[in-house]
């Protein structure tokens, strides 16, 4: 299989720092118990606030349900207009990593409700508008966990059936839903976009380029980091994951992800990647924990996995599908880099993402 090639402008400080980052209930609805947490001080909008128009062929409303470790997720429930009280089949949404239910993943699950599902999009753990404390703590485990926590939800809606329930997970939450796949057996099918392993670059940096010497530095420092936190008994913010302009900046990743999540495109002030930074030490738990070993033990429900031609993450799909069993499929759209299947709808094959649910969840 023909392997992308290494974008040559990645510096060994893009990589060092990719390691460091690394409403009214209708009818059938199961609302979530009240919780009188602390984390219930996450302020949440009933407001229409996503970087994507609403549409008039779905119903929209806001939710919350609870994971495994009691943090309340926030979720954007879509609902086909014409269920006309039928079970439905539905879909987990979530991603990109460091992203939030008011972009990309939203923009996915208005999408194919319009196509005829019950989909959810929601906010990870400790992120948006999602319960935990404290904020911008990415978790191999806890991200895994709240795939299963959506599952949860969906399978208990009247209007959903949940013996036909799948996942879509773009960039770093593709490989959180494969991860989340392959022991939570009443995932049906899964597809992914612009799919990362965030374990391995967290470990190994882009194009396994960080060396031993390198990632034990890092982890050296996430070390004595978690004594300074300890002792002001709450957790560092790392640097800002995007930069305020793009003056100086040649690496043409952070350029790409800035044409995104700093600009009016994809801009929310909600969003780590648009307007934050991890914890100093949100790294560390990635960098033993691979996320993809099992993958092929999601067999033999289908897994979809699309990257673009142009995109520096292609590989992490490529290597996917490969080490994925069968039945599996790998999708390369021409022409389009990473960030292009977050938002536009010419290059996000909808089509084909409709015609796999369609096949696979019936």
């Amino acid at each position: 299989m023909k392997r992308l090639h290494p974008h040559n402008g990645i510096t060994r400080r893009s990589l060092i720092a990719c390691a460091a980052l690394a409403v009214t209930f209708g009818p059938g609805l199961v609302r979530a118990a009240p919780d009188a947490s602390k984390e219930n001080a996450v302020k949440r909008t009933q407001a229409w606030d996503k970087t994507f128009a609403r549409s008039a062929k779905v119903d929209h409303q806001k939710v919350t349900f609870k994971n495994r470790y009691g943090i309340t997720l926030a979720g954007d429930l879509y609902l086909p207009k014409d269920r006309a009280g039928r079970k439905l089949a539905a879909l987990a949404v979530s991603g990109p990593f460091g992203a939030v239910k008011e972009q990309s993943s939203g923009l996915y699950a208005q999408t194919m409700a319009e196509r005829g599902y019950v989909t959810l999009a929601f906010d990870p753990s400790f992120t948006g508008e999602s319960g935990g404390e404290p904020r911008n703590v990415p978790s191999p485990e806890i991200d895994t966990e709240d795939f299963s926590a959506a599952v949860d939800f969906l399978g208990l809606q009247a209007f959903v059936d949940r013996a036909r329930i799948g996942l879509i997970g773009i960039c770093g939450f593709g490989g959180m839903a494969l991860n989340a796949a392959a022991p939570d057996k009443r995932i049906k099918a899964v597809v992914t976009t612009s799919m990362y392993d965030m374990s391995r670059v967290m470990a190994k940096g882009y194009y396994d380029r960080l060396t031993r010497e390198q990632r034990g530095q890092l982890l050296e420092r996430m070390s004595q980091q978690r004594w300074a936190d300890a002792e002001r008994g709450t957790p560092a913010a790392g640097p800002r994951i995007l930069p305020e302009t793009l003056e100086g900046v040649t690496d043409p990743v952070a350029r790409m992800y800035f044409d995104y999540y700093r600009t009016p495109r994809g801009f929310h002030e909600r969003s780590p990647n648009s307007n934050g930074a991890w914890t100093a030490t949100g790294a560390m738990p990635f960098m033993n924990m691979p996320l993809l070993t099992y993958v092929d033990e999601i067999s033999p429900r289908p897994i979809l996995l699309i990257a673009g031609e142009n995109a520096h993450s292609r590989y992490f799909s490529e290597d996917a599908y490969e080490a994925a069993a069968e039945p599996k499929e790998l999708l390369i759209i021409k022409n389009a880099d990473h960030v292009d299947l977050y938002d536009r709808p010419d290059k996000i094959p909808f089509d084909k993402i409709a015609e796999f649910f369609g096949k696979n969840l019936r």
